[in-house]
């Protein structure tokens, strides 16, 4: 399970630059902040309920903040 965090943490670092690259800052250091929490989760040598529990509560929270962004602060149709 320490493998998948480690991984999460790639593609997260991927996306990062990529949007560093497309000159989206935000997202970027949203997504380099991603992946030193996974990449440090990744060698924390956790059991694996614990890995479960900590996924299922960033998911939680992603969700939380998405719906919330998504629902007040999104603004469809205006630039």
């Amino acid at each position: 399970m320490d493998r998948m965090y480690r991984m999460l943490g790639f593609w997260t670092a991927v996306f990062a630059v990529l949007f560093f690259v497309g000159d989206m800052f935000n997202m970027a250091v949203l997504f380099f902040a991603q992946t030193a929490f996974f990449v440090a989760l990744g060698y924390m040598k956790l059991t694996e309920r614990m890995y479960i529990y900590i996924f299922g509560a960033y998911l939680t929270l992603f969700f939380v903040s998405f719906t919330y962004y998504s629902t007040f602060i999104m603004n469809p149709g205006f630039h």
